[in-house]
Protein backbone atom coordinates (compact mmCIF):
# COMPACT_ATOMS: atom_id res chain seq x y z
CA UNK A 1 0.00 0.00 0.00
CA UNK A 2 1.07 3.64 0.14
CA UNK A 3 2.25 5.90 2.96
CA UNK A 4 -0.05 8.31 4.85
CA UNK A 5 1.61 11.32 3.21
CA UNK A 6 -0.17 14.01 1.18
CA UNK A 7 -0.16 13.64 -2.57
CA UNK A 8 -1.91 13.45 -5.91
CA UNK A 9 -3.31 10.29 -7.48
CA UNK A 10 -5.00 8.89 -10.57
CA UNK A 11 -7.30 5.87 -10.45
CA UNK A 12 -7.08 3.79 -13.62
CA UNK A 13 -10.42 1.99 -13.93
CA UNK A 14 -11.63 -0.49 -16.51
CA UNK A 15 -15.19 -0.99 -17.66
CA UNK A 16 -16.88 -3.62 -19.77
CA UNK A 17 -20.30 -2.00 -19.24
CA UNK A 18 -22.28 0.16 -21.60
CA UNK A 19 -24.97 1.37 -19.24
CA UNK A 20 -25.77 4.79 -17.77
CA UNK A 21 -24.61 5.65 -14.24
CA UNK A 22 -26.28 8.40 -12.24
CA UNK A 23 -23.65 10.69 -10.68
CA UNK A 24 -25.57 12.52 -7.97
CA UNK A 25 -26.72 15.99 -8.96
CA UNK A 26 -24.13 16.12 -11.77
CA UNK A 27 -26.22 13.97 -14.11
CA UNK A 28 -25.82 10.73 -15.97
CA UNK A 29 -22.62 9.23 -17.35
CA UNK A 30 -22.97 6.77 -20.23
CA UNK A 31 -20.43 4.03 -19.53
CA UNK A 32 -18.66 2.38 -22.41
CA UNK A 33 -16.10 -0.42 -22.56
CA UNK A 34 -12.58 0.90 -22.04
CA UNK A 35 -10.62 2.76 -19.39
CA UNK A 36 -11.48 5.67 -17.16
CA UNK A 37 -8.86 7.72 -15.35
CA UNK A 38 -9.92 9.83 -12.39
CA UNK A 39 -7.56 12.40 -10.84
CA UNK A 40 -7.70 13.55 -7.23
CA UNK A 41 -5.56 14.70 -4.38
CA UNK A 42 -5.21 13.62 -0.77
CA UNK A 43 -4.11 16.37 1.55
CA UNK A 44 -6.36 15.61 4.51
CA UNK A 45 -5.81 13.36 7.53
CA UNK A 46 -4.18 10.07 6.55
CA UNK A 47 -3.07 11.43 3.17
CA UNK A 48 -2.87 9.04 0.23
CA UNK A 49 -3.22 5.91 2.37
CA UNK A 50 -6.62 6.98 3.76
CA UNK A 51 -7.97 8.29 0.45
CA UNK A 52 -6.96 5.20 -1.52
CA UNK A 53 -8.39 2.93 1.20
CA UNK A 54 -11.70 4.74 0.64
CA UNK A 55 -11.52 4.15 -3.12
CA UNK A 56 -10.59 0.48 -2.73
CA UNK A 57 -13.72 -0.49 -0.79
CA UNK A 58 -17.33 -0.08 -1.87
CA UNK A 59 -19.19 2.75 -0.20
CA UNK A 60 -22.86 2.63 0.68
CA UNK A 61 -23.18 6.41 0.86
CA UNK A 62 -21.42 8.17 -2.04
CA UNK A 63 -19.60 11.35 -1.04
CA UNK A 64 -17.54 12.27 -4.13
CA UNK A 65 -18.46 11.94 -7.80
CA UNK A 66 -16.06 9.00 -8.14
CA UNK A 67 -18.01 7.09 -5.47
CA UNK A 68 -20.93 6.81 -7.90
CA UNK A 69 -18.71 5.36 -10.67
CA UNK A 70 -16.57 2.93 -8.62
CA UNK A 71 -19.20 0.15 -8.23
CA UNK A 72 -19.46 -0.07 -12.03
CA UNK A 73 -15.73 -0.34 -12.76
CA UNK A 74 -12.66 -2.36 -11.81
CA UNK A 75 -9.74 -0.52 -10.22
CA UNK A 76 -6.73 -1.70 -12.23
CA UNK A 77 -3.98 0.52 -10.83
CA UNK A 78 -3.23 3.79 -9.11
CA UNK A 79 -0.64 6.33 -10.22
CA UNK A 80 0.47 8.64 -7.43
CA UNK A 81 3.10 11.03 -6.17
CA UNK A 82 3.90 12.25 -2.70
CA UNK A 83 3.92 16.03 -2.40
CA UNK A 84 2.34 18.74 -0.28
CA UNK A 85 1.64 20.68 -3.48
CA UNK A 86 -1.49 19.66 -5.36
CA UNK A 87 -0.75 18.45 -8.89
CA UNK A 88 -4.38 17.45 -9.51
CA UNK A 89 -5.20 20.10 -12.14
CA UNK A 90 -1.86 19.63 -13.95
CA UNK A 91 -2.51 15.88 -14.08
CA UNK A 92 -6.00 16.51 -15.46
CA UNK A 93 -4.54 18.79 -18.13
CA UNK A 94 -2.00 16.13 -19.15
CA UNK A 95 -4.65 13.41 -19.29
CA UNK A 96 -6.91 15.62 -21.39
CA UNK A 97 -4.03 15.96 -23.91
CA UNK A 98 -3.33 12.22 -24.17
CA UNK A 99 -4.03 10.69 -27.56
CA UNK A 100 -7.57 9.32 -27.67
CA UNK A 101 -8.67 10.84 -24.35
CA UNK A 102 -12.15 12.32 -24.01
CA UNK A 103 -14.23 13.81 -21.21
CA UNK A 104 -17.22 11.56 -20.49
CA UNK A 105 -19.02 14.00 -18.16
CA UNK A 106 -18.29 17.71 -17.73
CA UNK A 107 -17.65 18.80 -14.16
CA UNK A 108 -16.83 15.31 -12.84
CA UNK A 109 -14.53 15.71 -9.82
CA UNK A 110 -13.75 19.33 -10.64
CA UNK A 111 -16.34 21.27 -8.69
CA UNK A 112 -13.62 23.03 -6.66
CA UNK A 113 -11.44 24.22 -9.58
CA UNK A 114 -11.62 25.64 -13.12
CA UNK A 115 -10.88 22.33 -14.89
CA UNK A 116 -13.59 21.00 -17.16
CA UNK A 117 -13.32 17.53 -15.62
CA UNK A 118 -11.06 15.26 -13.62
CA UNK A 119 -12.39 12.13 -15.32
CA UNK A 120 -11.18 10.94 -18.72
CA UNK A 121 -12.07 8.03 -20.99
CA UNK A 122 -9.68 6.10 -23.25
CA UNK A 123 -10.48 3.04 -25.36
CA UNK A 124 -7.15 1.41 -24.49
CA UNK A 125 -5.19 1.27 -21.24
CA UNK A 126 -3.25 4.52 -20.78
CA UNK A 127 0.51 4.09 -20.32
CA UNK A 128 1.85 5.47 -17.03
CA UNK A 129 5.30 6.03 -18.55
CA UNK A 130 3.93 8.31 -21.29
CA UNK A 131 1.88 10.21 -18.72
CA UNK A 132 4.92 10.69 -16.44
CA UNK A 133 7.02 11.91 -19.40
CA UNK A 134 4.34 14.44 -20.30
CA UNK A 135 4.27 15.75 -16.71
CA UNK A 136 8.05 16.18 -16.69
CA UNK A 137 7.87 18.08 -20.00
CA UNK A 138 5.57 20.64 -18.35
CA UNK A 139 7.52 20.84 -15.10
CA UNK A 140 10.88 19.16 -14.55
CA UNK A 141 10.46 19.56 -10.75
CA UNK A 142 7.49 17.17 -10.65
CA UNK A 143 8.03 14.37 -8.10
CA UNK A 144 8.24 10.78 -9.42
CA UNK A 145 4.96 9.14 -10.45
CA UNK A 146 4.66 5.82 -8.64
CA UNK A 147 2.48 2.81 -9.34
CA UNK A 148 0.22 0.77 -7.07
CA UNK A 149 -1.44 -2.28 -8.65
CA UNK A 150 -4.90 -2.77 -7.22
CA UNK A 151 -5.41 -6.39 -8.25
Amino acid sequence: MVNPQPGTYALVLSSSNDSPVRVGKLGSLQLQPGFYVYVGNAHGPGGLRARLAHHLKPTGRPHWHIDFLRPHTILEEVWFCYDRASWECRWADCLRRMRGASVPLDGFGSSDCDCGSHLFFLKSRPPKAAFARMLRMFDHTHPPVRLFRAN
